[in-house]
């Protein structure tokens, strides 16, 4: 049975961003970029679980984010990579919050390896938790979505890797994300029938914890290449964290309710 997203052409404009009475976890959602896109939809109303490896770190994000703003916010372990732990983690987003309505499947991994020095092991952990885990959450999501009979919208975050190559050493994180792209579309296809959205959001190099170890991680001789790689940018200055969290906001909300299937670009014109 097909289900029919409603028309939202007559609603005023806060009504189509608001997220009150929805429900949303974010994985990766302690620090960087997660912790941006949680704040985002929590200031909209939605009421959050954060997933994250480290459990203490999530729970202090859940906590800041309960102080800020008057919605529910819960942290939990949680390892993409383990549909077992993930599957956990959305049960206690049901039973805490109510359901799942928006799932922002954020976590990811970026090892800096050259292809002929890359082991085995370090490929298939970045396939493990950037395309495996975009695959857990999004059947994970799904599922109480569809079980409850209340759709919503998942939305996986790329890179613009998922578009063109990026610096040396990165195959197995390019390979990763453009999968990613592909199960975006692909999952939109069959989960439309359900009432579910599913987006990709692909942002450019933006300067989190993460991303910034990372460079910094590069040897003094290719430090200066990689950075001009992540950091090329047409708006004359570096992309936030929040710059790419409201457009997560934007394809969480109703403002977005003919989009499915894309993956957006956030890329500050790298990719033109």
């Amino acid at each position: 049975m097909t289900t029919a997203f409603a028309d939202v052409s007559a609603a005023p404009l806060a009504e189509l961003l608001s997220l009150v009475g929805r429900q949303a976890v974010v994985t990766g959602g302690a620090q960087g970029l997660g912790k941006a896109i949680a704040l985002r939809l929590a200031e909209a109303g939605a009421n959050i679980l954060i997933g994250d490896l480290n459990a203490d770190r999530a729970q202090a994000a859940a906590d800041d984010i309960a102080a800020r703003f008057p919605v529910r916010a819960l942290g939990a372990a949680m390892d993409v990579a383990d549909s077992e732990s993930v599957r956990a983690a959305a049960a206690s987003a049901v039973e805490e919050l109510g359901g799942i309505d928006i799932w922002v499947n954020n976590a990811g991994i970026f090892p800096s390896v050259p292809v002929l020095e890359t082991p085995d092991g370090t490929w298939e952990q970045v396939f493990a938790v950037n395309t495996r885990g975009v695959f857990n959450g999004s059947r994970e999501a799904a599922r109480h979505m569809t079980g409850a009979d209340r759709g919503g919208v998942i939305i996986n975050i790329v890179s613009t890797a998922g578009f063109t190559g990026t610096a040396p050493g990165l195959s197995a994180y390019v390979g990763s994300k453009h999968a990613v792209r592909g199960m975006t579309k692909q999952m939109a296809l069959e989960f439309a029938p359900l009432g579910i959205r599913v987006l990709g959001v692909a942002p450019t190099f933006v300067p989190t914890e993460g991303n910034m170890a990372a460079a910094a991680a590069h040897p003094p001789s290719d430090s200066g290449a990689a950075m001009a790689v992540m950091t090329n940018s047409l708006i004359g200055r570096m992309g936030t964290p929040d710059d790419i969290a409201r457009v997560v906001l934007f394809c969480a909300s109703d403002l977005s309710t003919i989009m499915t299937g894309s993956t957006l670009l956030a890329d500050a014109g790298q990719t033109i």
